[in-house]
């Protein structure tokens, strides 16, 4: 998974970094299903913009956004949007795969 924080308007800090990568450790369950997350903290006139880009590797992308006052509460906020976004996509991708063929058994040996 590779991942990119970059900084409008801000100069990231290592204290900033080090946060996020902190806190992106609670999506490690997640690993094999992300292609990429791209970081984007903006700070505007009295908060700051907190927005991700999530890529699954199946091809869907997700954009999330939180606006806050301190940014280590936005991040928090935002890495849980993830982990619920992830978790659903997850049991999508699961309930998918689990269900049988269209075509039973039954059929296949009807045509034979």
């Amino acid at each position: 998974m590779n991942t990119e924080v970059k900084g409008v308007h801000l100069e990231i800090s290592e204290d900033i970094r080090t946060y996020v990568y902190k806190k992106l450790q609670r999506l490690d369950f997640a690993r094999d299903y992300l292609v990429d997350l791209l970081f984007t903290l903006t700070q505007e006139k009295r908060c700051f913009k907190i927005e991700v880009n999530l890529n699954f590797r199946w091809g869907n992308s997700n954009h999330f956004r939180v606006d806050c006052f301190d940014i280590f509460e936005g991040i928090d906020k935002l890495i849980d949007k993830m982990e619920l976004k992830i978790i659903k996509e997850k049991r999508k991708i699961q309930d998918h795969k689990g269900q049988t063929s269209v075509r039973t058994d039954e059929t296949i040996l009807e045509e034979s």
